[in-house]
């Protein structure tokens, strides 16, 4: 019987998460430098602004694939800074919608040209249907694994 070997490098799924870091990074250090915000705060910002008639913490970890205590951080953040204000729920008193104040929406569209800009920056080197293959295929992993396409344990053959 022999071993499988590993050579993390060649490991997609790591390959995928240290890509994702570096170009994290990168944006982080962006948004940070020019519009004091950290990630989890900018993504909170998006999603909000996405969001006309607001949205719940939990929809915004679910979105954004972050934690409750990571979102609860930044939403406080946010409101100190009157970014974000918390309205109402009238579907659910036991929670409230997060929404955009207008320091919130004005910084929004301040960041957003910027965003593009790095984006485009980034991935310049790259054309178009490359791209667009690029988008899709992470789309098709992201159902995959949401959608538990795939056996947890390989050799189980289950």
């Amino acid at each position: 019987m022999s071993t499988a070997t590993l050579i993390l490098d060649h490991f997609l799924p790591y390959r995928l998460s240290f890509t994702a870091n570096l170009v994290s990074d990168a944006v982080a250090s962006a948004y940070q430098a020019l519009f004091g915000l950290r990630i989890p705060e900018w993504r909170v910002i998006a999603v909000t602004a996405e969001s006309a008639d607001g949205i719940t913490q939990q929809a915004i970890g679910l979105k954004t694939r972050m934690d409750k205590v990571t979102v609860s951080r930044a939403a406080r953040s946010l409101i100190a800074r009157d970014l974000i204000a918390r309205m109402p729920h009238a579907a659910d008193q036991r929670s409230h919608l997060l929404v955009l104040t207008n320091d919130g929406k004005a910084l929004y569209e301040a960041v957003v040209p910027k965003a593009l800009a790095l984006e485009q920056e980034i991935f310049r080197h790259f054309a178009k249907g490359e791209l667009d293959q690029f988008a899709a295929m992470l789309r098709r992993i992201d159902a995959i694994v949401l959608n538990g396409d795939f056996a947890a344990d390989p050799q189980s053959g289950d």
